[in-house]
């Protein structure tokens, strides 16, 4: 929402403007069809050639939830902590193995399934079942596991952060495919010089456009939607430092109760529950 609210005050102040100061609009909506599908296709041609399918698919993804509401909220996070206090909380009464059932089978156990936002989440899941699994084996040290889980972390965050680096190439390619389009359009003009100068200021006038529009497209479009899926990513990140701070806790021998403060403590200060919302929400669960 914020998004398309953005890009309306962008284009009316940009136009707006412009209109106010006597600029003639005729020009470049004459022109936009044109220039418009020689800048975007250029740069979707180049964006294909330069992409990995993979990573296409992402970024095709990443767009779509740029328009979405974020899914990292108090509540979520609350939901997440209480479902790690409660999975500590059992294997600290009965033993680490008591456990077992509900990390080899997540989505048929009660402890999972009580909390069916983060529950029913591929990736928190397999994260958070992946590492009970090894501290249920016993094979492995704390620092052993830290290193690994900040490995995946890193892995994560880097292959979420690939649409964000193919939007930012492709922001930064759009001035010079609005700088071609421009260049055609001169050509085109130089092509017709034996025309009224009347005639001759309307195509130069349309082969500017080109310029405009690149440079409009990339800082007002695209560039602005790479920052954006960039923040999204990084609320991704924290998530599983969320879920790594807590496990780790727990592995040094602190209680389920303070596990998760240590936990709570990394979320960013706009989502992290207060002390006593979390206590009392991990009470009422």
């Amino acid at each position: 929402m914020f998004v398309i609210i953005g890009w309306l005050i962008a284009l009316a102040c940009i136009f707006g403007v412009f209109i106010a100061h006597g600029g003639n609009i005729g020009v470049v909506l004459h022109a936009l069809p044109f220039e418009m599908t020689t800048i975007f296709g250029a740069a979707i041609g180049a964006m294909v050639a330069n992409n990995q399918m993979k990573v296409l698919k992402a970024t095709a993804k990443g767009l779509g939830d740029c328009f979405k509401g974020s899914k990292y909220s108090k509540a979520r996070y609350m939901e997440l902590l209480a479902l790690m206090y409660d999975i500590l909380q059992k294997a600290r009464k009965e033993g680490l193995m008591s456990i077992e059932k509900d990390v080899e089978d997540p989505h048929s156990s009660p402890l999972f399934q009580k909390y069916p936002t983060v529950g029913n989440d591929h990736h928190v899941t397999e994260f958070i079942t992946d590492y009970l699994r090894m501290m249920v084996s016993g094979n492995l040290n704390a620092h052993e596991i830290e290193s690994l889980m900040d490995s995946e972390i890193e892995t994560h965050h880097h292959e979420a952060h690939s649409a964000v680096a193919a939007l930012q190439r492709l922001a930064g390619g759009l001035p010079a495919f609005g700088i071609v389009a421009a260049v055609l359009g001169v050509v085109n003009t130089m092509g017709s010089v034996g025309q009224p100068p009347a005639v001759l200021g309307g195509m130069i006038g349309s082969a500017l456009v080109g310029t405009f529009l690149g440079i409009l497209l990339a800082y007002a479009f695209a560039e602005p939607l790479a920052g954006l899926l960039e923040q999204k990513v990084d609320d991704g990140s924290k998530e599983f430092q969320c879920i790594k701070t807590t496990l780790l806790a727990s592995m040094q021998g602190y209680a389920p109760q303070v596990a998760i403060e240590f936990g709570r403590k990394v979320l960013y200060s706009t989502d992290r529950p207060s002390f006593a919302e979390l206590e009392s929400h991990v009470k009422k669960k």
